[in-house]
């Protein structure tokens, strides 16, 4: 037995689950978002939990049965709490503004480069850091990286773009030459 799948997840106040045939439909406060079944698991919601279960023991049931459970409690934390990322934008000259659903980022390039942000995602800029934030894990995290994207962060000087707690691992430049 999958050691996550097993788990029943807990459904908090507010968000409703209605299971489908080819979908769960997860609703609340923050949002709704919905995620695709698999005809290899089973869904059963009841006392306030929904509990995920194989068919049987086949291969493709045990894959599906941890996968199916971590993508539904994503939804439920997702709809109820949401989900964010910080990146960071360090460098002389660089800014990062947010103007209605598209962010700008001004790192060292001749011009602005210009992001329009996916459906249900928002963006915060403070200062130097810029938050994405949503009710879809996975969309937020690939937001994320999109903008990260645009200027990685460099070995020598740390200029570019990286998450909040990401550690940039530094090198030592060219030394003079001697003699």
């Amino acid at each position: 037995m999958s050691r996550i799948g097993k788990n029943p997840i807990a459904i908090p106040g507010g968000v409703e689950v209605k299971v489908g045939e080819q979908s769960i439909e997860v609703k609340g406060p923050m949002g709704a978002i919905s995620t695709p079944t698999d005809s290899a698991v089973t869904y059963e919601v009841k006392d306030g939990a929904v509990f995920v279960g194989r068919v049987d023991d086949s291969k493709a049931s045990r894959s599906q049965h941890g996968l199916r459970r971590t993508l539904l409690a994503n939804c439920i934390e997702g709809v109820s709490k949401g989900f964010s990322k910080t990146l960071e934008v360090i460098g002389v000259g660089y800014k990062v503004g947010v103007s209605g659903n598209k962010v700008e980022l001004a790192v060292g390039f001749s011009h602005p480069v210009v992001m329009p942000m996916p459906e249900g995602i928002t963006a915060k800029a403070e200062g130097n850091k810029l938050t994405v934030s949503g009710v879809d894990k996975q969309l937020v995290g690939e937001t994320a990286a999109t903008i990260r994207r645009v200027r990685p962060p460099e070995p020598y000087k740390g200029k570019g773009i990286k998450y909040d707690n990401e550690i940039i691992r530094r090198k030592a430049g060219k030394s003079g030459a001697k003699g």
